[in-house]
């Protein structure tokens, strides 16, 4: 069986290893590089239950024992640990402090009260997101998989109508099933299949040099600025001795290469200043990277996983919001199910069939 994936991501990347380890033939057509886009630059946060009560929670609750397993088996290292995670609240309007409950990290502002605990090393944890990405691609290609830098420009179809493979310019990658899963990039294909809608939601993000040390707990927190507005935003230190935080999402357009995305103007330094309200010596840091990325979503903010309505051998994964980093093990697993033998039985994805939403009009 040949199987072509449009997608570097991490989805890509994790349906490729999983196909692999059933002696698929696999080709991944990416365009710009392996984890250049939200899979890069995401914060790599974990969790067990924060999905519970959706009918993503029984993927998330796979996927996060895979991870445990693939950090085990794989002799790659890409920052996996348990931590704790806490809620932390900050405010320019008023003082806080009273509703302190937990010890915080000294890196926190004494203004910052930390007044619940959100997760333990049993249900929260965190990778390093680009390299976790890279090493499941680099798993996949080790079973065989082809990786290719090239852009799909169309799909080819068969005399009955099914994807019998992807257009590179003026190439034609013959395969068996096709499966998109390049974000919110899986738009484009929206001329060539019948696709729900697909959109991207830009969020920005700083990597500190910045040793937390102590094995610190990721932070939730939630800002007040003087005028009142309130910021949510993330921080989650890394094993390697830097320290990611993450907030101030935005909608802008989607550039057509995700090389092209970049920070709004301004964000950057409102992140950092920030930061440095909540824990003075993280935002006083070097910034080592200032970045952005846009997370996939659709209209009911469930993922899109499964055949493409109508066309035999089209698939998609996409749509996975801000946990496309915790579920990529469990949904690749899924997809090669589905596709190897027809359907998934490791977890249910009834719940993500594309042909629930309605598809782009052309």
């Amino acid at each position: 069986m040949r199987v072509a994936i449009c997608g570097g991501g991490v989805i890509g990347a994790c349906v490729a290893y999983y196909l692999s380890l059933r002696q698929v033939q696999v080709t991944v057509l990416e365009s710009t590089g392996v984890a250049c886009a939200a899979s890069g630059k995401s914060g790599g946060f974990l969790a067990l239950d924060w999905c519970d009560g959706t009918p993503v929670g029984p993927l998330a609750r796979r996927s996060f024992a895979l991870h445990a397993t693939l950090a085990a088996s794989l002799d790659r290292d890409w920052g996996y640990r348990r931590l704790d995670t806490i809620a932390a609240v900050a405010s320019l309007r008023r003082g806080l402090g009273h509703l302190s409950r937990f010890a915080a990290p000294d890196w926190l502002a004494e203004e910052s009260a930390v007044h619940a605990r959100l997760g333990t090393v049993e249900t929260t944890a965190q990778i390093d997101p680009a390299t976790f990405t890279r090493a499941m691609m680099d798993a996949a290609v080790a079973h065989g998989a082809d990786l290719r830098i090239a852009t799909v420009t169309g799909l080819a179809f068969a005399d009955d109508g099914a994807a019998s493979g992807v257009a590179v310019g003026d190439e034609t990658i013959a395969a068996d099933a096709v499966v998109l899963a390049m974000g919110p990039w899986s738009a484009v294909a929206a001329q060539w299949l019948p696709l729900p809608p697909i959109y991207g939601l830009k969020g920005h993000s700083l990597v500190f040099d910045h040793d937390a040390q102590a094995a610190p707990p990721a932070v939730f927190a939630e800002f007040e600025d003087a005028d009142g507005t309130i910021h949510s935003p993330e921080i989650f230190p890394r094993p390697d001795g830097t320290t990611y935080v993450c907030g101030l999402s935005s909608q802008t357009a989607l550039p057509a290469d995700p090389a092209d995305v970049a920070p709004d103007p301004g964000a950057t330094e409102r992140l950092q200043a920030m930061t440095a309200r909540i824990a003075p010596t993280l935002g006083h840091a070097n910034v080592l990277s200032a970045q952005a990325c846009f997370r996939p979503i659709v209209a009911d903010g469930l993922p899109l996983i499964g055949h493409v309505p109508g066309v035999p051998g089209a698939f998609v994964a996409t749509g996975h919001s801000v946990w496309g980093m915790l579920n990529a093990p469990a949904t690749g697993e899924a997809m090669a199910e589905l596709i190897v033998d027809g359907a998934a039985s490791t977890v249910d994805i009834a719940a993500f069939d594309p042909a629930r939403l309605a598809a782009v009009s052309n």
